[in-house]
């Protein structure tokens, strides 16, 4: 008799384990998202997985690949923050500045070609996706005269991402043409 409950409770002990946990739902009965955390260490890795990413998706359509630009990088941190401190994703900044006027102030000397912006908690490849769902967006990232990328993100303590990515042209394509003395 004892063997058996024995058997029976490694069974059931067995059962338990292989069980999924539940996801809580929201009030609208749609699961709740999940936090998806970056940690310090991990944001080089964010940062060459969103690009290597972009250059995958580029390639594919024929176009350069990019390089992360630091300056742009530091205009896309700030415009990150900044949403967060105006608890809303749109393009301008809470100086009433535009994404131009942000690259110009972090010292970007190419053209800025266009910024995308996103409030999510999802991964930087789940809104990579949502990115290219949208014909607006898509087309920044496919720009043919893109060769620099500045990408970063804001993480609220509760896990919260605002992410914002600027796409501009090489710094020597916005430089007036030298005329040619005949």
């Amino acid at each position: 008799m004892y063997r058996r409950e024995m058997i029976l409770g490694l069974v059931a002990t067995t059962l338990a384990a292989c069980q999924r946990p539940q996801r809580q739902l929201g009030p609208d009965g749609l699961p709740l998202p999940t936090v998806y955390r970056i940690s310090d260490r991990d944001a080089a890795a964010v940062q060459f997985r969103m690009l290597d990413s972009i250059n995958a998706l580029r390639t594919k359509a024929g176009a350069a690949p990019v390089e992360l630009n630091a300056q742009l990088n530091a205009a896309a941190a700030t415009h990150a923050r900044d949403m967060s401190i105006q608890n809303r994703p749109w393009l301008f900044g809470s100086d009433g500045s535009s994404p131009l006027d942000r690259a110009l102030r972090a010292g970007f000397a190419g053209r800025l070609l266009g910024e995308n912006i996103s409030e999510s908690y999802e991964t930087e490849l789940q809104t990579l996706a949502a990115w290219m769902g949208q014909a607006d967006t898509r087309a920044v990232l496919l720009d043919p005269n893109a060769r620099s990328m500045g990408f970063a993100w804001y993480q609220e303590p509760e896990g919260k991402l605002w992410w914002c990515l600027n796409m501009g042209s090489d710094p020597a394509m916005s430089q007036p043409i030298p005329s040619v003395a005949f």
